[in-house]
């Protein structure tokens, strides 16, 4: 019996009174193999569009969907990816499966009206329908249609106004649309990927006219060296190309005109990306590559801006031609 002005902790503890704990109680059943494999597939699949993960298969796939919304099919761009094979343990576990993130419903609809504007569907000054409309098209909530509306307005491709939102002109978008422009049809435009090349040779030459003049000697002996490196590459495209972005960097770090840089990474990420993908990829020439290094060693060691820039205009007028072929030959 508790004597008055005992606590809990005066009393004291009996031995034979534990709690049994997780690990004492006995285990009822045990699930079979497949079904908790299946069990924890389904628990770690993201909400969204249709995922199918096979067991003991090295292939994921996802996210590829066609249906029909309204009168516009959507096709969204299957691809695949070699992941491990799931490891079963011996306690029937299986290891975490890293899935790549879901585009959320906004975005879907936001890149659906912005890639059917770019195509010409919706005319300059035409209103899109209004946000009911669209969500009835979608199926989906009128604020997950407010929020694709507003990703559409930040390209600058629409104008939402208190009546509804409005087309603008395709010439006054964001620069941000060169990118998907690029990715609407299964080849990029062989126009447009010409005019991506002469911009860069634009700004290449901008760069090595402001750059040179100014370097120091120890800013020449560095280029210089990048130049060497360059030399010991040329009969490897792969190696070579690494080298030349790394020395058109340093060009840009001394020409020091944060605009051009900011462009030019901008540019950069949207055609590379798709570029990439491009089979068969264009190849230079061993005679070209030779004479796009000479001509900039030339200019380095003399302090000669313009004759670095005349070699790498000679340079991008051999990629643009070589690349103009691939596309018309795909």
């Amino acid at each position: 019996m508790r004597k008055i002005g005992q606590t809990n902790t005066d009393r004291p503890i009996r031995t034979d009174q534990y709690r049994q704990t997780n690990t004492d109680r006995p285990i009822a059943a045990v699930e079979p193999k497949e079904s908790a494999q299946k069990a924890r597939i389904s628990r770690a699949r993201p909400a969204g569009p249709n995922w199918s993960v096979q067991i003991g298969s090295p292939t994921l796939e996802g996210p590829h969907w066609n249906g029909q919304i309204g009168e516009t099919a959507l096709v969204r761009p299957k691809w695949s990816k070699t992941w491990p094979s799931c490891v079963l343990s011996s306690m029937n576990s299986i290891t975490p499966i890293t899935v790549p993130p879901t585009m959320t419903r906004s975005h879907e609809i936001a890149g659906i009206l912005r890639d059917e504007i770019l195509r010409g569907q919706f005319r300059p000054g035409e209103r899109l329908p209004s946000e009911r409309d669209l969500a009835a098209r979608f199926g989906a909530s009128r604020g997950a249609v407010r929020e694709a509306l507003s990703q559409i307005e930040q390209l600058r491709l629409i104008d939402i106004q208190p009546g509804g939102a409005r087309i603008k002109e395709v010439n006054d978008a964001s620069i941000a649309v060169l990118g998907p422009l690029l990715g609407l049809g299964a080849v990029p435009d062989a126009g447009l990927v010409d005019q991506f090349l002469d911009t860069f040779s634009a700004l290449a030459r901008f760069t090595a006219t402001r750059a040179i003049p100014r370097i120091t000697e120890v800013q020449r002996t560095d280029l210089l060296a990048q130049l060497d490196a360059m030399t010991d590459d040329l009969g490897s495209v792969e190696s070579l190309q690494p080298k030349m972005r790394a020395f058109l960097l340093t060009l840009d770090r001394i020409a020091d005109n944060l605009v051009v840089r900011l462009i030019s990474n901008d540019l950069q990420a949207q055609f590379v990306e798709r570029m990439l993908l491009l089979h068969p990829r264009p190849g230079l020439k061993l005679e070209s590559l030779k004479a796009l290094v000479v001509g900039m060693r030339l200019g380095v060691e003399n302090g000669d801006g313009e004759g670095v820039a005349a070699a790498l205009d000679i340079h991008f007028l051999s990629m643009r031609a070589l690349v103009a072929q691939a596309l018309t030959s795909t």
